[in-house]
């Protein structure tokens, strides 16, 4: 640690013109991720310095991709940067050493600032976000560009099975020690078919893959940065409004959840010139609901038991929970909640 300390002084010192004497560092609290985080202070400027670590730089969860010359991150920065998303600058990038220097976006996420915020600052906020969202969306459809990494994978059938049999292996056998019986595994291979199916068939585009309140800054101007994009691919219209909406960190009143989904067609139709079908969006963005927060519970599951990391398990109700919500709200998946509910609580 002593080493790595210093290590980093002497980046920062280098990229600022100063001396490692006067930088100042300080870990910052990580997430699920494998990469690691420090403020840093030279003077009166203040730095993010990312730490990533050794090895590929790749996904830890399955995607298909081209090969990737170049960092996700700076890659899928530069694309966002140009479509006018409020995204951290790159000041500097050491690659032999697995260092970025980035601009100091401060502490409030998205989720510390609805802590002590009325109802009517709460609305706020996330119209703030999903009208990013919305513009975010309807500028990626229209400017497409393949030198974006996002461009060159996506949600496809693999990988939303990919997820789906993580959710069987660490959200289910692992979870509760039990494994469906033949007539069970069946309905669940069934369900999961026609639900892959019909999610493969939704429109696709740039998809965050996490847009949530943990990877979303408030800044003092009330703007809304994004951070966390380096895994971004071609997905579903709702699968990002899945993200914000059914935040597993945030559970949001149904009603403020219409309007704002309300909001995300207005505003994308005012963007992008195509109208969103109020029905056909709410299917969607329920079969996503199904299909993201199976795979939510289970991966907290998974950091838990491999990774050590038990502070994501709190989460694991609530995103069953939206998938008990989503499924009632699907008649044909009536069999996926009665097998899933006799076996998770939280679906009951």
């Amino acid at each position: 640690m002593a080493d790595l300390h210093q290590r980093l002084q002497g980046f920062v010192a280098t990229a600022a013109g100063a001396s490692p004497k006067q930088v100042k560092m300080a870990p910052l609290v990580g997430q699920a991720s494998a990469r690691s985080y420090w403020r840093a202070k030279a003077g009166e400027k203040s730095y993010v310095v990312m730490v990533l670590p050794p090895g590929p730089h790749r996904s830890e969860e399955a995607a298909s991709a081209a090969v990737v010359t170049e960092l996700p991150f700076i890659n899928v920065q530069r694309y966002l940067k140009k479509s006018g998303v409020r995204v951290p600058h790159i000041h500097t990038y050491d690659e032999t050493a697995g260092l970025l220097l980035l601009d100091d976006l401060g502490d409030v996420t998205l989720e510390v600032a609805l802590e002590k915020a009325s109802a009517t600052e709460r609305e706020k906020l996330y119209t703030a976000a999903i009208d990013e969202l919305a513009r975010l969306r309807a500028a990626a459809e229209a400017m497409p560009d393949t030198s974006c990494v996002a461009f060159t994978r996506a949600f496809d059938f693999d990988l939303y099975r990919w997820e789906l049999d993580h959710f069987l292996l660490w959200g289910l056998f692992a979870r509760v020690g039990i494994e469906p019986n033949p007539a069970e595994a069946s309905a669940l291979r069934q369900a999961f078919h026609a639900l892959t199916s019909e999610l493969v068939a939704l429109p696709r585009g740039f998809t965050h893959r996490d847009y949530q309140s943990r990877n979303l800054m408030v800044l003092p101007s009330g703007d809304v940065a994004v951070i966390d994009f380096q895994d971004a691919l071609l997905g579903p219209r709702q699968y990002d409004v899945v993200a914000l909406l059914r935040d597993s960190y945030i559970v949001l009143d149904d009603a403020l959840v219409q309007r704002l989904l309300a909001r995300y067609r207005k505003t994308f139709a005012a963007a992008s010139g195509k109208s969103l079908e109020a029905t056909e969006f709410q299917r969607g963005f329920d079969l996503v609901t199904v299909q993201r927060k199976l795979k939510d519970g289970a991966r907290f599951e998974f950091i838990a038991r491999v990774k050590k990391n038990p502070a994501f398990l709190p989460h694991v109700p609530a995103s069953f929970r939206y998938v008990r919500d989503a499924l009632r709200k699907l008649p044909e998946y009536a069999r996926l909640l009665e097998v899933l509910a006799t076996h998770l609580p939280e679906l009951r």
